[in-house]
């Protein structure tokens, strides 16, 4: 989270947690997951989460400070307690391969004015800005961690509103750095469905393809749509959607090929170039399918089974 700022998860997160075999597929779908997993969060709605930095007159209660490497999972439930009345009102992660937050729970604050202005909301128009867009490279050449998560997020959808059936990218950054993660997730074959980009400031293409890869709005999350559209949509964390729609530089993939002989670069030092074509979070991509309800569809079932064998053969069942 950037500090100051705040969202909300309208979906029940944290413990308690329930076995799915003992909790079934009714209750599981009540708490918004629509395929078999090994547990079920009944943990509660709306957790408001911060940047740590953010958070104040808070302090971390050393029997639930447990994690698997250096820093704190929260896996035992609220971590952090009230200086003043010590009620456990938040959790803390650090734990490596974690963004850092702090997750207040819902039912132990209240809102309160800060009394400064909050400036005005982000709206469509924010997406223009060269300061919104999110790039896909880290300074130190890794992919960015935000698009990972991303690609697997929207990865999922398509895979819903397609049915696990063949699409096609269009040319440009899109297949550029989407490409290799669709060939994995995603047949080749007939019955191809057609991707495009679309969105504010943008022309929606025509014919308009069968899914729109389409931003979430910057405040809400909710996705872009055209005016009087019903068609499929996949939509896309803002920040990523902003640079494959207003890049304002060259690809972040290396160039084929090499230079003549005898002829110097002079761009040193070098700019940053992942050593590996980009690879969705598969645990987003996971995480965002069980809560499809599209997931329930036996097409979309076999698919699923397929990948969780794919990926960790021991897991599934």
């Amino acid at each position: 989270m950037e500090p100051a700022t705040y969202a909300v998860d309208p979906q029940p997160t944290g413990p308690p947690w329930r076995l799915w075999k003992e909790v079934g597929a009714d209750a599981a779908a009540r708490q918004g997951v629509f395929a078999p997993v090994y547990s079920v969060s009944f943990g509660a709605r709306n957790r408001i989460v911060i940047a740590p930095g953010d958070s104040r007159s808070m302090t971390l209660i050393p029997d639930k400070c447990e994690g698997y490497c250096q820093g704190v999972d929260g896996r035992a439930g609220p971590n952090l307690a009230c200086e003043g009345c010590g009620r456990a009102v938040a959790t803390r992660k650090d734990d490596c391969g974690m963004w850092q937050t702090v997750w207040l729970e819902p039912d132990a604050v209240a809102r309160r004015s800060s009394g400064l202005s909050a400036g005005p909301s982000p709206d469509w128009d924010d997406l223009e800005r060269a300061e919104y867009r999110v790039p896909p490279v880290e300074p130190d050449g890794s992919w960015s961690r935000r698009w990972e998560a991303a690609v697997g997020v929207a990865l999922a959808h398509l895979v819903a509103v397609t049915e696990d059936r063949p699409v096609s990218l269009p040319v440009g950054l899109v297949a550029e750095l989407l490409g290799h993660a669709v060939g994995r997730y995603l047949p080749a074959g007939p019955g191809v469905r057609s991707v495009g980009l679309a969105g504010p400031g943008i022309h929606l293409p025509r014919p308009r393809p069968d899914v729109l890869l389409v931003p979430r709005h910057p405040l809400t999350g909710a996705p872009w749509r055209p005016p009087g559209d019903e068609g499929a949509v996949v939509p896309l964390d803002s920040g990523v959607w902003a640079y494959l729609a207003h890049p304002g530089e060259a690809s972040p993939l290396p160039a084929t090929g090499v230079l003549p002989e005898g002829v110097l670069r002079d761009d040193y030092p070098l700019p940053p170039r992942p050593r590996c074509p980009l690879t969705p979070h598969h645990r987003a991509f996971e995480d965002t399918l069980v809560r499809l309800p599209a997931v329930r569809a036996p097409r979309l079932r076999r698919y699923r089974e397929a990948y969780r064998q794919a990926v960790s053969p021991a897991s599934a069942g």
